[in-house]
Order: C-alpha cells, then sequence, then structure tokens
C-alpha cells in the first residue's frame, strides 16, 4: 500500500511539472485590434515551434491594457509609445517598462480640397490633432514641407502659439484625431496618424507629406512592447520581442500596412 502510496504521488507529480510548464509556454500579451493585434498573430507563428503559444487579448482603450499589465493578468502588453507609459507610470504609481520599440506609425499630410501643397492657397484651412502630443508632430512635419517655422525650442510638445512664421497665414485647425479623416472634405489637407489613416482608408502611397523614418517623433513615438519593470530577463518576454522585430514580422508589416506602420528595428 505504501509503495502504491509514493508511486500515485510522484505520478501526481509528474502531472504538476507537465501542467506547470504548459502554463509557461502561454504569453498572454494586451493589444490594440489594429494593427498590434494583427502584427501579434504573425509573431505567433515564429514563436509556435520553440514551443510558446501567444494568447492575444484585445483592448478598445488605452488604460486597461496596463490596468491589467500591472495586475499581472497580462504578460506585456503593445499597443503605447514610451512617453505615454512613462506617464502612465507617473499618473498611477505604477512600475511598468519596456522590452524595447517595435514599430513607428509615422504622420502623413493627406489631401483634402487642395490636391497638392504646392497648391495651398493664402489662408488655406490645415486640419492637425487637437492633443498636445500629436499637435506637435503634426506642426513639425509642417515645418519639415516649409509651410510655418516654429520656436527654435518648440520640439515635439509644440501647439499653434510656437509658429513664428506662417507665410501663407494658414489656419491651423485642432480636431480630435480620430476625426481627421472625415474632416477632409472639409479642410484643405489633415495631418493624420497612422492608425488612423489605415482605419480610414487611405494609403500612405497617396500621402502629399509623410513624416521621415529618421524624425525626432519616429524615434521617440516608436510604439514598444511594455512589461512590468523587473521582468526583462524572462525567457518568453526575449522570445516574443526577438519575434516581434525578426526580419519576417518586418516585412509583414511593410506588405501587410504599405508604409503606414513601420518597423522600427531595421
Amino acid at each position: 500500500m505504501k509503495k502504491l502510496l509514493l508511486v500515485f504521488a510522484a505520478l501526481l507529480g509528474t502531472v504538476s511539472l507537465v501542467c506547470n510548464a504548459q502554463a509557461a509556454g502561454v504569453i498572454t500579451v494586451g493589444a490594440s485590434p489594429t494593427p498590434h493585434a494583427e502584427i501579434l498573430a504573425e509573431a505567433a507563428k515564429l514563436l509556435k515551434p520553440q514551443g510558446y503559444e501567444l494568447k492575444i487579448v484585445e483592448y478598445s482603450d488605452y488604460v486597461q491594457p496596463n490596468v491589467a499589465l500591472d495586475s499581472k493578468e497580462l504578460d506585456a502588453n503593445y499597443f503605447q509609445h514610451k512617453p505615454y507609459l512613462d506617464d502612465f507610470n507617473a499618473q498611477k504609481g505604477t512600475r511598468l517598462g519596456s522590452m524595447g520599440p517595435v514599430h513607428y506609425e509615422p504622420f502623413g499630410i493627406y489631401a483634402g480640397k487642395s490636391k497638392s501643397l504646392k497648391d495651398l492657397k493664402n489662408g488655406a484651412l490645415v486640419a492637425v490633432p487637437n492633443d498636445a502630443t500629436n499637435e506637435g508632430r503634426a506642426l513639425l512635419l509642417m515645418q519639415d514641407e516649409g509651410l510655418v517655422k516654429l520656436k527654435k525650442d518648440a520640439g515635439l510638445t509644440a501647439t499653434r502659439r510656437d509658429i513664428v512664421e506662417n507665410p501663407k497665414k494658414l489656419k491651423i485647425e485642432e480636431i480630435e484625431a480620430a476625426q481627421l479623416v472625415r474632416s477632409l472634405p472639409d479642410v484643405d489637407i489633415a495631418i493624420v496618424n497612422g492608425n488612423y489613416a489605415i482605419l480610414g482608408g487611405l494609403k500612405v502611397a497617396d500621402a502629399l507629406a509623410v513624416e521621415a523614418a529618421d524624425s525626432m517623433a519616429a524615434a521617440t513615438y516608436a510604439n514598444i512592447l511594455a512589461i512590468r519593470a523587473g521582468d526583462e530577463k524572462r525567457p518568453e518576454l526575449q522570445a516574443l520581442y526577438k519575434a516581434l522585430t525578426s526580419p519576417e514580422v518586418a516585412a509583414f508589416m511593410k506588405k501587410k500596412y504599405a508604409g503606414a506602420v513601420l518597423p522600427s528595428v531595421k
């Protein structure tokens, strides 16, 4: 009887080890549906032969993925850039970190009533995002295209008040980022973020101008794989980040999104 109990205990231990191994092979990641969840699904193909199963949980807002990561419901999330994460940590007292950048979504200038930047008339109406971060990016792109000149130290936090030269007296209208594509019939041009361009059916190839790959904004606002601070050396998260920044996933981004989503790691 004693021997039978010992054998039974050993079997239970073996089953427990197998279950733990299986659980250890599951990586649960929160993501925005487009393009993040789609990119993760592609990365999952590279993780499967390594013994990892990727469970993707989609979120429609920018708060719950970080709350879920902090409470250990997720192993990682993929939807945000580092400045947003830093601000979230400061506001919520969380300790979330980054495995590194994965991709960026370049801003583009899209035609509304005016079909080229050269055709912009004096007093033309220009729609830009109304949130501080994205408005700064839009104005920097306008400056790169010679449409306005900003204060020397304005940088990514620039607003309309930082415009020091506006030779065509362009009228800058601040609009909620999600509504910019809809505004195109009513404005001369609009400056739209990559993800909203995708959702609105716009193609970066048709943009009148696009943020440069080596721009300040592209480096600063790359979307990251976020984790809890201290988890950087977890092998499954290192494997996930390696898959997300692989040549295979980079090729998928370029083909799938036609320039609206570009890999950060070349």
